[in-house]
């Protein structure tokens, strides 16, 4: 992008972000209310885009809105090093117990598919498996 400034359209197609999402991110204060043209059109600057480009891969990342607002530094101070460090980590951990939730959810899913023969049977693996109920 090599203009100083541009339109919203062209903004969603360089990030790849949604319009409504950008102004949703305006809306709460994540991205900053852009200078307005003569004819009242939002007019964004290349900070506007980094800073989009940030939010997209944090959100890519799953990081919540509430700890992407913490990174930019947007609650109170912009953080140090080790306050961002700190909520990677946590962040991380979430990540982790996730993967352990759908690891255990994957097994349990491929031990009732293969208990099931499939065909015309009435009495179903899948459904006693998902009622509770055991063979």
């Amino acid at each position: 992008m090599r203009e100083k400034n541009f339109s919203i359209g062209r903004l969603s197609r360089h990030t790849g972000v949604n319009i409504e999402t950008i102004r949703y991110y305006e809306h709460i204060g994540l991205l900053p209310a852009p200078a307005r043209t003569q004819g009242g059109h939002r007019s964004y600057d290349l900070d506007a885009a980094r800073r989009l480009n940030f939010i997209k891969r944090s959100r890519a990342l799953g990081f919540s809105l509430a700890d992407i607002r913490s990174l930019l530094g947007l609650n109170d101070n912009e953080p140090s090093c080790g306050e961002v460090m700190s909520l990677t980590r946590t962040h991380l951990e979430g990540v982790r117990a996730k993967i352990a939730d759908l690891k255990r959810l994957e097994q349990t899913l491929s031990r009732v598919v293969a208990q099931c023969e499939g065909g015309d049977d009435p009495a179903c693996p899948v459904i006693e498996a998902l009622s509770g109920e055991t063979r």
